[in-house]
């Protein structure tokens, strides 16, 4: 169901209780996103907020659970406007009331003012006792509600850390909660030789390991203590239940100010922990938990983006170059009308922006993709296309090789009078483009309106946090695409620690980057950003395998020892 054409709300509201699994927000489902994307209100703790909320409809408010200054509720009443979506972080709650009753309070008050309500849980459910007390009071009070499962932390935590539950013959598996489990419980575990997945603490899982020992299990018995689980700060160790402990204090993680974060714990001779190290899919990404930093716009960085937590990093979006339009706009006006008149043979676009730009010029006249009707198209780079392909354009010329203004120009016909009855090429770029482009048309015989669609300007610095991070080697790798971004990113934020992996597109954005004191460790086989994610990740495989192969731990480039030496290596 579509989030823009909504049903009317029910009369007396409505409560889905969805399972937002254990931390991944791709382990949402299908009707987990439905129901988000059409719900009033959503209540959630702290930390299933950032699962949950980017599949809510846009317009987010964030409201307190407490009621404002005037003592009313942070909800408004039913039927006073648009319905915006007000997002509870159940973790800000008055002091000395539990965050899940408040948030209960909440979900009855707004079900009853006819509201759609989601109520998002960690994990799964039905394995909330809140959850199920909630169910309970919408019963009491007639409201409807429906259940959307989620993927709970005992089963996909074990997954994500390459542990599976179940060998070929079909061993007995049993879930415990060591927090509310019973000497008789222990007991029974204790007398299995099945699988035990534990939900415990960190600084419990000594505890524990303890109890199945003391109820009959060998110390010998393999585990594995994974916190964090489905993450990207997912860690995982490989014990047995008597040595455990020590493992974990050998780690360093006990005792420790964070030792009661959850954790699951994988118990069993033939639950295969034995085979985490060929079984680990996840924690074996080649940048598993990179922090990597892409200096783009935002629109730019997003498919990026995506690209590096596909190979488990961990991307930090700075822009770096804001975008706005021409200071005198009247050329790129007479030039949008110049299509609709026959002025042109071609347009060439040289970047998304330049679509974006003409796009909302033809916006702005009531124009569509129809006005480009006997005009040849030609798109540089795939992002670029794709854009005119949402535009209902298809290119018609796209380089065969290089994604660059040569490699246009090396596809580009020349100007034949017989076979072109006009000239002319309209070319929207941005204030700072080179001449490349225009020269070499010039010279294939064509007349070339060079007209500036937008303006790229410096943008505002970032957050000092973030700053200091970049200076002080808080980023494993930072994405070069151009080199004005080496320019703004150096300029506005300062210069990348020399421990941070500087990956380049190409070699002039490489110069620029060894111009500015930095050393180049990748660049990409071919100008794109996909090409030069891809060369990161290869980079950082082979990193990893090298690690491995000396029998070193596998570490993140901002976890070096302070004044290691670091080797140069470019693909």
């Amino acid at each position: 169901m579509s989030p823009t054409t909504l049903p009317p709300p029910p009369e007396h509201g409505h409560v889905t209780f969805l399972g937002a699994g254990p931390g991944d927000p791709g382990l949402l489902t299908l009707r987990a996103v439905e129901a988000l994307a059409n719900a009033d209100v959503l209540v959630a703790e702290h930390e299933v907020l950032d699962v949950v909320r980017r599949h809510a409809r846009q317009g987010v408010a964030e409201v307190p659970t407490e009621t404002d200054s005037a003592g009313s509720s942070a909800l408004s009443a039913p039927g006073t406007g648009t319905p915006q979506l007000k997002v509870v972080d159940g973790a800000s709650t008055t002091v000395g009331a539990p965050a899940v009753r408040d948030a209960g309070h909440l979900v009855m008050e707004a079900a009853r003012g006819g509201r759609r309500v989601v109520r998002a849980v960690s994990g799964d459910p039905g394995l909330d006792a809140y959850a199920a007390e909630e169910m309970l009071a919408c019963v009491a009070a007639g409201v409807p509600f429906e259940v959307v499962p989620g993927v709970a932390a005992a089963v996909g935590v074990p997954a994500y850390a390459g542990v599976p539950l179940r060998d070929a013959r079909g061993t007995d598996v049993r879930f415990v909660d060591a927090r509310t489990a019973s000497d008789r419980c222990w007991t029974e575990l204790g007398a299995s030789d099945g699988t035990v997945v534990v939900s415990t603490t960190l600084d419990s899982v000594g505890a524990a390991a303890g109890e199945l020992v003391s109820a009959g299990r060998k110390p010998d018995t393999p585990l594995t203590v994974t916190v964090e689980g489905t993450t990207t700060r997912q860690r995982t160790w490989t014990a047995t239940l008597g040595t455990i402990a020590q493992t974990l204090k050998q780690a360093k993680v006990l005792p420790s100010p964070e030792g009661g974060r959850p954790v699951i714990a994988v118990v069993g001779e033939r639950s295969a922990p034995a085979q985490r190290d060929r079984l680990s899919w996840f924690e074996s990404k080649p940048m598993f938990g990179w922090k990597v930093l892409v200096p783009r716009t935002k629109e730019q960085a997003a498919s990026l983006s995506d690209q590096l937590r596909s190979y488990g990093a961990v991307p930090h979006e700075v822009p770096t170059i804001a975008v706005e339009p021409p200071r005198t706009p009247q050329q790129m006006e007479r030039a949008v009308k110049g299509l609709v008149t026959g002025r042109y043979e071609w347009i060439a676009f040289t970047s998304v922006n330049a679509v974006k730009a003409v796009r909302e010029k033809f916006e702005e006249y009531g124009l569509d993709a129809r006005a480009f009707a006997g005009i040849k198209v030609a798109a540089v780079g795939d992002q670029t296309a794709k854009a005119l392909i949402a535009f209902g354009v298809k290119p018609d010329l796209v380089p065969s090789g290089e994604q660059s203004a040569a490699g246009l120009l090396d596809d580009w016909p020349p100007y034949d009078p017989v076979f072109d009855p006009i000239d002319r090429v309209f070319l929207p770029r941005a204030d700072i483009a080179t001449e490349t482009l225009v020269a070499g048309l010039i010279d294939l015989g064509w007349e070339v309106d060079d007209v500036t669609a937008y303006r790229t300007v410096r943008a505002s610095p970032p957050p000092a946090e973030t700053r200091e991070a970049i200076k002080g080697g808080g980023f494993d790798a930072v994405l070069f695409t151009s080199s004005s971004t080496v320019r703004n990113l150096v300029g506005i934020a300062g210069k990348p620690h020399n421990v941070t992996v500087i990956a380049c597109i190409g070699p002039a954005t490489a110069k620029t980057a060894e111009e500015h004191g930095l050393r180049v460790d990748v660049m990409a086989p071919e100008p794109s950003v996909h090409k030069l994610a891809e060369a990161l990740a290869d980079f950082g495989a082979r990193r990893r395998l090298a690690a491995l192969e000396a029998g070193d731990p596998v570490t993140r480039p901002s976890e070096r020892r302070p004044g290691a030496r670091r080797r140069r290596s470019t693909t």
